[in-house]
C-alpha cells in the first residue's frame, strides 16, 4: 500500500465522553470535520476517531492513510489481538438534525467463516455503529461487511434496559479492494429497528459513529479501509 500513514491515536474514554467533550464546539469551528455546501454536509475529519476504550484491547491497528483519491482509515487486525472499536463523536448542533449519512469502505481481507448471525463467528471485515441515546438507554445499529453471512439479514437482536442493538448485513464477501459506498436516513432507520416502522416516533439524540474491524473469534486476519463520512443537515 502506498501513501503516507499515521496511527489513529486513542484517547483514553468512551464514546460517550468523547461526545460529551464535543458538545460545546460549535460546527464552523470543530476540529472533528468541516461544513460545506448548500446543504450543511459535515465531512468527518479522519483523524478526529479515537479509540473507545471502554470497548477496546491495548492494541491500536488503524491508521490513517493520505492517498488518492482520498483519505482513509485502514484496519489491519491480527490474532490474538483484542478487538478496538474507534469512535467519532457528532457535534452537538447535529444531533438533532441529521436527514442523512454515508461512507464508503472495502474489504481488504476476510475473516475466514466470519458470520455475525451464527454464534461463535461473529467477526467482520468491516463494521460502522450508528448510536443513539435517550435518558440511560444507548441504541445502536451495527453495519457490517460479512465474510459469509447472509446478505440484508438483520440478527443478533440485543435488547435490555440499558441497550439495544440490532446488526444489518450490508455486504458480504467479495469483491475485495473495491469501494462501496453506503448511505441511509438514521431516523428512518432508527423507527424501522426500534419503534417498529412507525413514522411518528420521536428519535432520540444521534451521539456517534464506530468503526471496527476484528478477527477475534475466527483467529483470523481482517482488514478494511473507511473513508469519505459525510452528513447532511435537515
Amino acid at each position: 500500500m502506498s501513501g503516507r500513514s499515521e496511527r489513529v491515536r486513542g484517547a483514553g474514554c468512551s464514546l460517550a465522553v468523547i461526545a460529551a467533550l464535543s458538545f460545546s464546539i460549535p460546527i464552523a469551528a470543530s476540529e472533528t470535520g468541516q461544513a460545506s455546501g448548500p446543504n450543511r454536509e459535515l465531512h468527518f475529519d479522519l483523524r478526529a476517531f479515537r479509540v473507545v476504550t471502554r470497548d477496546s484491547g491495548p492494541i491500536n491497528y488503524y491508521s490513517v492513510v493520505d492517498q488518492a483519491p482520498m483519505p482513509f482509515i485502514h484496519a489491519a487486525y491480527r490474532p490474538p489481538y483484542e478487538t478496538t472499536v474507534l469512535g467519532y463523536p457528532i457535534p452537538e448542533a447535529l444531533r438533532k438534525s441529521v436527514a442523512s449519512m454515508s461512507w464508503k469502505w472495502r474489504a481488504m481481507a476476510l475473516p475466514s467463516g466470519g458470520n455475525e448471525c451464527a454464534d461463535g463467528n461473529g467477526d467482520s471485515a468491516a463494521v460502522v455503529y450508528v448510536t443513539w441515546k435517550r435518558g440511560l438507554r444507548w441504541y445502536s445499529l451495527k453495519y457490517v461487511w460479512s465474510s459469509v453471512g447472509p446478505k440484508g439479514a438483520t440478527c443478533d437482536r440485543k435488547r435490555n434496559p440499558f441497550r439495544a442493538q440490532d446488526t444489518i448485513i450490508v455486504e458480504s464477501g467479495p469483491p475485495l479492494g473495491e469501494w462501496r459506498s453506503v448511505t441511509l436516513s438514521p431516523d428512518v432507520e432508527f423507527r424501522n429497528h426500534f419503534e417498529g416502522g412507525d413514522h411518528r416516533a420521536s428519535v432520540p439524540d444521534l451521539i456517534g459513529v464506530g468503526i471496527m474491524s476484528d478477527g477475534d473469534q475466527t483467529k483470523s486476519n481482517s482488514e478494511a479501509d473507511y473513508a469519505d463520512f459525510v452528513v447532511v443537515q435537515k
